[in-house]
């Protein structure tokens, strides 16, 4: 059995934390190839080593003193290597980066040493193979990551490896120079890495005991979510969910790989099992409730809109003409409505509306801010009845107004519109009739 295993900012902020991470890996020989974050936070008032390189590096980029900046995150390092006992020196490597630093290497480079460095740790701390990710990972001319490329890169590095680890968020163009993912992109490197060696399962541990049904700073202690589907999960990480990140569930669900999420500081725990189909039933009708603020509705009347032959291709192209996307479209017989984030729209909401007029000639506009949306989200409730139905009494009950309920057509998930001033309230009214109201 091989597993892939990742560890978070938080699982290795500190020698303590590693040595936690270290004993995790060293508990199952399965746990061959290690995917390594930048150190993150020690405590809430300290700073990701992530963002002290992107400080760094905007000095150098200004043709500021960067030195000092450069010493307080060597200083980190070094205190994890002390307290890790060993006996390796981050000089060399330091050096190396002050010089690409002074040649504007990139804010790219100047981000990936943060894994890449806590990958030499980690590595020497271990005795595996060390294996940078520039190597093994690789995008296309565009920025896009090229999966084809990188499969051949990664199988032929890993061949025959008792194990190694693999620093995560980066990779390189095909010139060498190195490009990151998005923030949080470790994950998907560690997928990567699982998709590529056909492991049995990719664990991603981090600080929290799996998902949760719903977000921590809205619902107090909320359940965690045991099993969850590839599908469910997309569904809340697109609405805000951040265990893991959204991108990194495509590499293992081509292999049909499970992904365990962990808790470096509660090992003991099972986590949350995020699966491509199980036959498990959940233990709530829902699996989970996410949502975001800051959303806009722009309301489109016009007579007999549903005989017109494509109304909605002309509106929506008003959108499109101005590099607006859309979250969600709900309809009726003489209406449609197209929601979209606040921030994006709120600059162009003119020419958006002049445009709908010439090109869809409506008979009235109207536009609403200030919303959110919420998304209820699980199997279990395609073979539930009166799903709908409860959700609207809990809001109800709670004085919510509706201001929009769509169905997806896979019964998967229920997306609903309420004010943000509502949007915690929201939350606890759905949480409560469909969680509490069963433990």
């Amino acid at each position: 059995m091989i597993k892939v295993v990742k560890f978070g900012g938080s699982s290795l902020a500190s020698a303590e934390q590693f040595k936690k991470a270290c004993a995790i890996i060293n508990m199952e020989e399965a746990r061959r190839f290690v995917v390594p974050s930048a150190p993150g936070k020690r405590d809430s008032s300290d700073t990701k080593v992530t963002d002290m390189l992107y400080q760094a590096y905007e000095l150098a980029a200004n043709d500021q003193p960067f030195n000092d900046a450069l010493k307080a995150i060597k200083t980190r390092y070094d205190e994890i290597i002390y307290g890790l006992g060993l006996e390796i020196s981050l000089d060399y490597e330091f050096k190396k980066i002050a010089e690409n630093f002074k040649v504007k290497a990139g804010k790219d480079y100047a981000a990936s040493r943060g894994e890449y460095l806590n990958g030499r740790i980690m590595a020497a701390y271990l005795n595996r193979e060390f294996i940078d990710a520039a190597e093994v990972i690789r995008f296309d001319d565009d920025g896009l990551y090229d999966a084809r490329v990188t499969e051949k890169l990664m199988r032929k590095r890993l061949e025959g490896l008792d194990g190694a680890v693999i620093p995560g968020f980066y990779g390189a163009f095909a010139d060498g120079r190195v490009k990151t993912f998005s923030r949080g992109g470790s994950d998907i490197t560690g997928s990567i890495v699982a998709g590529a060696i056909k492991a049995e399962v990719y664990e991603n541990w981090t600080d929290v005991s799996g998902f949760m049904v719903a977000d921590p700073r809205i619902i107090d202690n909320p359940e965690t979510i045991d099993t969850i589907t590839y599908k469910e999960l997309r569904e809340l990480a697109y609405m805000g969910a951040s265990v893991l990140h959204e991108e990194a569930i495509f590499p293992v669900r081509k292999e049909g790989i499970p992904i365990n999420i962990r808790n470096t500081n509660a090992p003991e725990d099972k986590g949350t099992w995020i699966v491509e189909s199980t036959a498990q039933k959940p233990r709530f009708t829902i699996t989970g409730i996410a949502g975001k603020k800051g959303f806009c509705s722009v309301n489109i009347e016009k007579e007999l809109m549903n005989s017109e032959i494509g109304f909605g291709r002309k509106v929506l192209q008003a959108f499109e003409d101005y590099g607006i996307s859309f979250e969600h479209v709900p309809s009726g017989i003489d209406t449609m409505t197209v929601f979209v984030h606040q921030d994006h729209f709120m600059d162009k909401e003119q020419k958006v509306v002049s445009a709908i007029h010439r090109l869809a000639e409506p008979d009235s506009i109207e536009i609403e801010s200030d919303l959110a949306l919420i998304a209820v989200v699980g199997r279990g409730m395609k073979s539930t009845r009166g799903t709908a139905g409860r959700i609207f009494s809990a809001l109800a009950h709670s004085n919510v107004n509706v201001k929009m309920i769509d169905q997806g057509s896979s019964e998967l998930n229920i997306i609903i519109g309420v004010q943000n001033q509502d949007f915690e309230t929201a939350i606890k009214a759905i949480y409560d009739i469909f969680v509490m109201a069963n433990l």
